[in-house]
This record gives structure tokens, sequence and C-alpha cells, in this order.
């Protein structure tokens, strides 16, 4: 496939008029090309990008569910069907999220998870995949705090443990890429996070740690913080907290749910100012409610009432995951949040996939690089998404769900 007359998102993260040169499901060597043309090769397919913006394939690595759906229902299905929205409105790779549930039942669903992985890729070889690739895990819990349980069952919280993260990570087979901790409920986390930082990710998730605890868990080798401000302590001048710490931890990644519900703008443009947006990583955190009507849903077990892009629960009104899709997101940090195009468009390829460990495939337009191409028009709607070099559908509704 060569897609041409686009904007073509670059390696430097700024836009160029271009073409780009998809061959055997990769990049080729031609993305940016000015005023010289690709010779197609016979049976090449030429698509007329029409002047939109092309980005790579946004990566997701922190949501729950779609359309109906929920990653610990621990099916194949579900992972599947929630695989197939992701890629319909430009998400071609994830990284969902798990929930605190019992051990047991944890090891369930990252087993299946591993499976799921398995055939998946094995499809993929024998066609062209209409799915978003599954290529991490993000353990949400069950290490965290009750004071900042969120929308997590607390019946299922536990101290941070070697052996059980070892379980976690073997029934998964290496797919789980992160484990989240609240250092603070447990006196030998500086243990924990030593003993593992080198097998997984740790991050600080839903936790009640102060500036001291925290700063002691990201210098021993945690590295990544759960959607920032929320389900941590507040950010104030005299007890700065987890944000504080992960200020003054320029080796943490930090995550960032641009929905519009979970953080305000101005928030969102003061941590890009403060950390750098090197560091921030858009995530949806969305729930199994996205992409479906409003009504009473579950997330981990509990009951939640979404109306619009709010999800809360029913039992305190608190805030339960978004209802909204990474795309959007990125949507509403340009066009309402003030963050430039090209700085979203890298907090939603470039800074995840480096974060995973998975920029050799994922994250940039560049030769070699798996073929996910999202085009957007002027109005940052999804106007076709390619997936491995095969287009799966174009769309102008306003919902940007391309058509299987």
């Amino acid at each position: 496939m060569i897609i041409r007359n686009v904007k073509v998102y670059t390696q430097e993260q700024k836009f160029a008029d271009g073409e780009i040169v998809i061959r055997d499901g990769v990049f080729g060597d031609s993305q940016v090309v000015s005023g010289v043309e690709a010779v197609p090769k016979d049976g090449e397919e030429i698509m007329d990008g029409e002047g939109c913006y092309a980005i790579p394939g946004l990566i997701d690595l922190h949501f729950h569910g779609c359309m109906g759906y929920d990653f610990c229902d621990g099916t194949k299905e579900a992972i599947e069907e929630i695989a197939k929205y992701e890629a319909s409105i430009g998400v071609t790779a994830i990284a969902p999220a798990t929930m605190t549930l019992p051990v047991e039942a944890l090891e369930r669903v990252l087993e299946t998870a591993a499976e799921y992985k398995e055939e998946a890729e094995k499809r993929a070889k024998e066609g062209s995949s209409k799915e978003a690739d599954l290529i991490g895990v993000n353990m949400e819990g069950p290490f965290i705090s009750v004071e900042k349980k969120g929308a997590q069952d607390e019946r299922n919280i536990i101290t941070c443990n070697e052996e059980v993260c070892q379980r976690f990570l073997d029934a998964s087979k290496g797919l789980v890429k992160y484990v989240g901790i609240a250092p603070e409920r447990n006196e030998d986390a500086v243990s924990f996070i030593r003993a593992m930082r080198d097998k997984v990710n740790i991050s600080l998730a839903h936790t009640n740690a102060g500036y001291d605890a925290a700063m002691e868990a990201f210098n021993a080798g945690a590295n990544h913080a759960v959607h920032l401000y929320n389900a941590m302590p507040a950010f104030t001048h005299r007890a700065p907290g987890v944000v504080g710490a992960v200020c003054d931890s320029e080796h943490v990644d930090v995550e960032l749910i641009c929905d519009g519900v979970h953080i305000h703008p101005s928030m969102v443009r003061a941590t890009f100012k403060m950390m750098g947006a090197d560091r921030m990583i858009l995530i949806s955190d969305s729930m199994r409610a996205t992409g479906m009507p409003d009504g009473q849903y579950t997330l981990g077990g509990l009951d939640v009432n979404v109306v619009g892009n709010r999800a809360t629960l029913v039992s305190n009104g608190a805030l339960a995951g978004s209802a909204t899709n990474l795309m959007d997101c990125v949507r509403v940090a340009v066009k309402e949040m003030g963050i430039p195009l090209e700085t979203a468009v890298a907090c939603a390829t470039v800074n995840p996939a480096k974060s995973l460990g998975e920029y050799d495939q994922y994250g940039s337009i560049a030769k070699g690089k798996k073929g996910n191409v999202v085009l957007l028009d002027q109005e940052l709607e999804v106007k076709a998404v390619v997936k491995d070099g095969t287009l799966l559908g174009t769309c102008s509704n306003e919902k940007n769900s391309v058509p299987n």
C-alpha cells in the first residue's frame, strides 16, 4: 500500500507533506517524500489521503474495556471484542489493566490473555488482523491501598508480595508489563521493588503515600505513576505527595486521563510544563461502557452509573474509570486543553511504546516498524485506519467507528 497526499507525523514529532509506503505489513523506505513519488509494485494499492494527518496507530496502556466487555471478564471473546473496537477507532496496540480481584482469579485472567496473544499472533500470520495487538498488561491491583481504592474492591486488596507477583508474571508468560503498588502499606515495599524491578515496571497506583514514601519507592526503582492525581493524595504546597515525588524523579513515566472529567484542563497544561512532555502518557482508563449507551454497568464487580462520558460508582458517586476511548482523549487534549497536536500524538504513541519496551515495532512511522497508521481530518476525526498495511475501513460518523 502507498498512502499519498498526507501530512506525515515524522520521528522528529512534526508533520511533513509526503507519502507512506507499507509493504509486507511494515513501513518501507519513503515515509516523507518531497516531490518524488514511490513507484508502485504490481497490484499495490494506492490510497489518496486527501490532505489528512497521518499518525502512528495509538497505544493505550491503561484501560479496562469497551463495548460491554471487560478485560477481567477473563475470556478470549472479551479480549477479541475489545481489541476489535480499539483498532476500529485507531488504537492499534493495547495493554489492558486488571482490577483488584482475588489472586487466583487474576491468574486465570492472565493465563487467558497469554493464550489469546499466542492465538492472535498465529491468526495474524495467516492473514490480516482487524484487532489491536495485545502487547502488555497493566496490573492496577491488588497491591493497593484501602484509603485510595477508588473503584477497586477492597475485599481483595493485599500487601505487595514477591511470590504472588511472580505468579502473575508466570501466568501471563511475560505479558504483564506493570505492577502497581501502594508503598506505604508495606514496610518491605522497598525490598519488593528491588526484587522485582528488573522483571517488570513497578508503578505507584491507588496509593496514599506521602512525598517521602513515594520518593523512597522511586529511588528504589519504581518508574511509573498510574493516572496521576487520581487515587492519590492531593498535590499541595506543604504536602506535595506522590505528584511532587514524581516531579522530582525524572525516570518516572506519568499516566494522564485527558477525558475532560478526571483532570481540569489547567492542571493538564501545568503538568506538561512541570514534568515535560517526554514523560507524559495519555491513557483512557476506559471501562466496559465505552462505545455503549448510558446506563448501569460493572467494573471490578462494582456497579457503575454511566451518563455521557462520566462513570461513577452507584455506592458513593466516586469516579469509576472513564467512558472515553483514547482517540477521543487525544482530541480533548488538543481541542479543549490546549495541548499541541504534535505533543498529544507523541504522548499516545511514542511515549507508551517506549514505556512498554516496544518502540522497535510500534509508536512511530519508521522503516521496518509495523504498518499501523491512522488518518485524521482537520477536525481530528478518524477518516481511516490501516493495520499492518491493510485498510480496516473508512468512516465519517460521529462515533468515529470504522466498519469491519
